[in-house]
């Protein structure tokens, strides 16, 4: 199990975490502290566990902003896979024509041979 020794909102932390995960929570715990320095900066001191508040809710909000996007990407996903897939149908489809249209002309085609062929013969 790793641990790490982070710096938010100039406190120090101790935090525990799966092994190779210690500079991705590094880093997820420097973005906090920026976070809560610009709402110190924006906002003066109105105390650490309300600016801790509120970078928590505006993580949150992008987080859930990121969610609701994706699901609506994963939804146009969907539908270009169902466009693609019925576009597949109608070129097998087409294809199947064209390979009937194909076999019709060679039978033809072996008529007419024939036909020329029995006039060479007799």
């Amino acid at each position: 199990m790793g641990q790490v020794t982070v710096l938010i909102a100039d406190k120090t932390y101790r935090i525990a975490c799966d092994d190779g995960q210690e500079e991705h929570l590094t880093a997820l715990a420097s973005d906090l502290d920026t976070r809560i320095a610009q709402m110190r900066r924006a906002f003066g001191e109105i105390g650490d566990n309300r600016l801790t508040v509120m970078a928590a809710i505006t993580c949150l909000d992008e987080g859930s902003e990121v969610k609701r996007r994706l699901a609506e990407l994963e939804g146009e996903v969907a539908a270009l896979r169902a466009e693609r897939d019925s576009w597949g149908d109608v070129a097998a489809r087409e294809a199947g024509e064209v390979a009937a249209v194909i076999l019709e002309a060679a039978e033809r085609i072996e008529g007419v041979a024939r036909t020329l062929g029995q006039d060479r013969i007799g």
